[in-house]
């Protein structure tokens, strides 16, 4: 997903939570909650039953 990593400074993670987007898009970065802003598009929305991956989580990550 990161092809030009040292010019972009916004990049979109998505997971079955917002924790698994942030945690996922932390970990790919190599960098830490301190480094960025971190914006919540969409929240995770659980299918019938309660169970996971009806529409997955979506955050925006913004280097600072």
């Amino acid at each position: 997903m990161i092809s030009e990593r040292s010019t972009r400074k916004k990049w979109i993670f998505e997971g079955n939570t917002v924790e698994d987007a942030i945690q996922n898009g932390l970990k790919e970065l190599g960098l830490s909650k301190e480094d960025v802003n971190i914006k919540v598009v969409n929240e995770e929305k659980r299918g019938l039953f309660g169970m996971e991956g009806a529409d997955r989580a979506k955050i925006i990550i913004t280097k600072k």
